[in-house]
């Protein structure tokens, strides 16, 4: 563990401070937990942008193409917009 000092404007504190209350932490856990969850997301997007960059689209669309006609299967149902249902 380490140990850093930060400014924060006093508002972002009190912010802060009202948060890790009603959650029954620390501020410091809050923080914590909080720039896990940012350097997690940014992570993603990073990973998602290598992907994207070594895809093909050639390769995407015979992968569409090897997909046999018909329904899917009982679970492999799409759920959500595409189909007018609710998740």
């Amino acid at each position: 563990m380490s140990t850093m000092s930060l400014r924060l404007p006093e508002s972002l504190h009190e912010r802060a401070r009202e948060v890790a209350k009603r959650e029954g932490t620390s501020i410091n856990q809050l923080i914590a937990t909080a720039l896990a969850e940012k350097l997690s997301a940014l992570d993603t997007v990073t990973y998602l942008e290598r992907k994207d960059a070594s895809g093909s689209r050639k390769e995407y669309l015979s992968a569409l193409r090897r997909i046999p006609p018909g329904r899917p299967l009982p679970g492999d149902e799409p759920v959500g917009p595409a189909d007018g249902r609710s998740a």
